[in-house]
């Protein structure tokens, strides 16, 4: 009897996992024949589960829809991944955190003992990461009404919302139609969820994001398309133009820089923003800790930068190529000799601080590089000499150590 309870709940949990099942997958994964897969089957429809017969070539079993079902019964492994997931989950839908810790609530209270002590085990405390900006909560009707015409595959008319989730009235500067869009996917991306569309009337693809769209099902059917590339994440990933919006940072500033659009958009960081400018040029907006953070992050790009603004973000851009100039002029001038390990000097650059010398050992070594940078024109990441025209691109990034100075905080960007 023990032998045939466990059975009846592993052929309970398989039903649970997909769709439908023929006879022979459940008999296999089962290890038994088909008849006493039929004898279970039967089984569990006089304990009230909704099995359902799917005739046909594709034919099977299924749990029906529409019914309440008898509790289930979970492992180990299976409760554990409940407390986990129902913990951790990001909170980027209206009322969805109060949702999971009644959901969790319910859980513990349904498991047995050795169960319930498992998830209570569990208990965790999720942090902030500075780095990460999910939107603002999404209303669930909304995310139901774009979810549903992906998966029917049904025109949706949306209307684009401004940043701040507010609808523009007709006679407005920033009115514009409503749009009607072929929603293809429904992605979640650093705790935001965008929508992957067609445009008909624009033929061109589009890349929203759901909190920025206010969305009203037509009912009307549309022919699926193949995305262009076919990856996914990557089409995402490398759209300029999501909908996206700066993120609240102490200091923000932006750049042109000689890369084309979908190449940053790619690799920057989120809660930064990126305009198409030209095939080979784009402008990227974006914040941190402090300037000099800002500097170090758009040198990761490795590329010319120019227009940069505010005059803070020029400054801490001088700032940071005199302080690689200053460790460059310093491993220039200062070659160990064999035996020697050169400690001394690096000890006085210590004392004395970025662009510092007073007297102390590698000072004079440092004057010249420094009063050299005065007089160029400089950019994260290259040096270009206003006088010999020539680019060195030795001056690198890295502002971490240079952020953490100017952060009163202590947080490094």
């Amino acid at each position: 009897m023990a032998t045939t309870s466990h059975r009846g709940l592993r052929l309970l949990s398989l039903l649970g996992t997909r769709g439908t099942w023929p006879l022979r997958d459940l008999a296999d994964r089962l290890d038994v024949s088909a008849r006493t897969v039929r004898r279970d089957l039967h089984t569990l429809r006089d304990l009230g589960y909704p099995v359902v017969t799917v005739r046909g070539p594709d034919g099977g079993y299924r749990l029906g829809t529409g019914h309440t079902l008898p509790p289930l019964r979970f492992d180990h492994d299976q409760a554990l991944a409940i407390a986990i997931a129902l913990q951790s989950a990001p909170h980027s839908v209206f009322g969805m955190q109060d949702h999971a810790a009644r959901a969790l609530l319910t859980l513990r209270q349904a498991m047995p003992d050795t169960l319930r002590a498992a998830m209570e085990s569990l208990h965790l405390t999720a942090l902030r990461n500075y780095w990460e900006f999910p939107a603002p909560p999404i209303d669930p009707a909304a995310l139901s009404a774009v979810g549903a015409a992906v998966r029917q595959r049904h025109t949706l008319a949306v209307e684009v919302l401004r940043p701040d989730g507010t609808r523009p009235a007709p006679g407005e500067a920033d009115f514009a139609p409503a749009l009607r869009l072929h929603p293809h996917h429904l992605v979640v991306w650093a705790g935001r969820w965008y929508l992957i569309a067609y445009h008909p009337d624009g033929r061109r693809w589009r890349v929203d994001r759901v909190d920025r769209l206010h969305p009203r099902p037509t009912g009307l059917a549309f022919t699926p398309r193949d995305l262009p590339g076919g990856d996914l994440a990557h089409f995402v990933m490398s759209s300029h133009d999501r909908g996206d919006t700066p993120a609240a940072w102490q200091c923000t500033g932006s750049a042109r820089l000689a890369l084309p659009a979908h190449v940053v958009a790619r690799w920057a960081p989120g809660g930064s923003v990126v305009e198409h400018l030209d095939d080979e040029h784009c402008r990227l907006t974006l914040g941190a800790w402090s300037w000099a953070g800002i500097a170090g992050l758009l040198a990761t790009f490795d590329t010319d930068i120019t227009e940069l603004h505010p005059p803070q973000l020029r400054q801490a851009c001088l700032d940071i190529a005199h302080r690689y100039g200053v460790a460059h002029a310093e491993g220039d001038g200062n070659v160990a000799e064999p035996g020697h390990t050169g400690a001394p000097a690096a000890a006085a650059t210590r004392r004395d601080g970025p662009g510092g010398g007073g007297g102390t050992p590698g000072g004079d070594a440092v004057a010249e590089p420094a009063a050299a940078l005065r007089g160029a024109v400089v950019t994260p990441g290259r040096v270009h000499d206003a006088a010999a025209g020539r680019t060195d691109r030795r001056a690198r990034t890295g502002a971490a150590a240079a952020d953490a100075r100017n952060d009163p905080s202590g947080v490094r960007p």
